[in-house]
């Protein structure tokens, strides 16, 4: 499964640094036009994914998350495929929106692996599943740029299905889905998707760690418009392409280094003291970014946030995987994943418009006190849970008394 999402990550963000040079082939555009719509045609994706993942993970619950995690596969390497023939905006903007339907296989192969796991050691196990995506993202976008200069757009479009084919290819002949021996009748039910919501919502700690899946999203994709301009500003136009590349890539660096062990430590003292650490961490890292002078401040500050956004995703879904029931995890992890998809579409938005009204200090500031009230949201909500509602009546009254 590593491997599939490997090659999943890693050709699904080939494509991305590239995206707006294909729009110009189209026709002879404006800088406006181009800029434009390679907003609306990157963004398009995640609004249909936000609305289907947790249609596949309901369906996967019912009939097994292998047979979805071939469909999407399949889906995203016909998807592509297709890109390479495109020949107008119109048409890469469709093609894009019917890849979100199928973009779920990243979300689904953790929830299959989370199943597939003793909860004693999720994650553990889901950190590193987790390295395997990330690998792939780091090496994708330097692939996919010296692909396209030696072969063309539309030619690496074609390629990287293949590579999307032989992620469906692995999870068919390499996978094999284990039908889990439960006695407890709360796992072995069936759930309507109105229970499975009830489920949800009368959990407090859950729902809020699920919340946190749009929160985190959103501050870490609110930088994501402007860092090449900030980037810019601090260094000036000098080796601008490497330096934004290298601003980009350490962040998922850090998560490379510490998903695993931030899983390991979650398995160890729990999952939510792991999310609310993490929380405050990348929040006070968001901070000083705001003041740095040098290009080399800013790297050491992504680094380090990278390491904490990174362990905050297995320690998430490993705290899902103990909180819900075997028979409707998949649909929990979809709309966990919906939260996250919608938080990727919020995020950009937020970022350049704070950006364009208040100037860069500003993107940083509000992502920092976005993720710095999380934590605080999470602790209360937590030590309610822990050490409040579950300490009882008449120890209250004895304590009192």
């Amino acid at each position: 499964m590593w491997v599939a999402n490997f090659f999943v990550a890693g050709s699904m963000t080939m494509v991305l640094p590239f995206i707006s040079l294909y729009i110009e082939t189209f026709g002879d555009f404006s800088n406006a036009y181009v800029q434009q719509w390679s907003g609306w045609i990157f963004g398009i994706t995640f609004v249909t994914a936000f609305l289907f993942s947790p249609i596949w993970g309901r369906i996967g619950d019912k009939y097994g998350r292998k047979n979805i995690l071939i469909m999407s596969a399949t889906g995203l390497a016909v998807s592509v495929f297709l890109m390479g023939f495109a020949t107008s905006v119109w048409q890469l903007f469709l093609l894009r929106l019917f890849m979100g339907i199928f973009t779920g296989f990243i979300p689904m192969s953790q929830a299959l692996i989370s199943t597939q796991t003793p909860k004693k050691i999720a994650g553990r196990v889901l950190g590193t599943l987790q390295t395997g995506s990330v690998t792939g993202m780091l090496m994708g976008p330097l692939l996919g740029g010296a692909f396209a200069d030696v072969i063309g757009y539309g030619a690496t479009f074609k390629w990287v299905s293949i590579t999307i084919f032989l992620s469906a290819f692995i999870v068919l002949f390499g996978i094999k889905e284990m039908q889990m021996t439960v006695t407890n009748t709360s796992e072995q039910q069936l759930y309507s998707s109105k229970e499975v919501l009830l489920h949800i919502i009368q959990r407090p700690v859950l729902f809020v760690v699920m919340l946190m899946s749009a929160l985190v999203q959103i501050a870490h994709f609110s930088i994501q418009p402007i860092l090449s301009l900030y980037v810019a500003e601090i260094n000036g136009p000098e080796s601008i392409a490497f330096f934004s590349g290298l601003a980009f890539s350490v962040a998922g660096i850090g998560n490379l280094i510490m998903a695993r062990r931030w899983g390991i430590l979650g398995d160890r003292i729990g999952y939510i003291k792991i999310i609310i650490i993490l929380l405050f961490v990348a929040g006070i890292v968001y901070i000083p970014a705001a003041f740095v002078n040098n290009i080399w401040q800013l790297i050491v500050l992504r680094m380090i946030l990278g390491t904490a956004i990174g362990g905050i995703v297995p320690v998430r879904i490993a705290y899902i995987r103990q909180e819900a029931p075997l028979s409707m995890q998949g649909e929990v992890l979809g709309y966990n994943t919906s939260l996250r998809f919608f938080g990727n579409i919020i995020g950009p938005a937020l970022g350049g418009m704070l950006a364009g009204f208040y100037g860069f200090a500003a993107v940083f500031y509000a992502t920092s006190a976005l993720l710095l009230v999380g934590g605080v949201i999470m602790l209360v909500v937590w030590y309610r849970h822990e050490y409040t509602e579950k300490i009882p009546t008449y120890s209250k009254s004895k304590f009192f008394h």
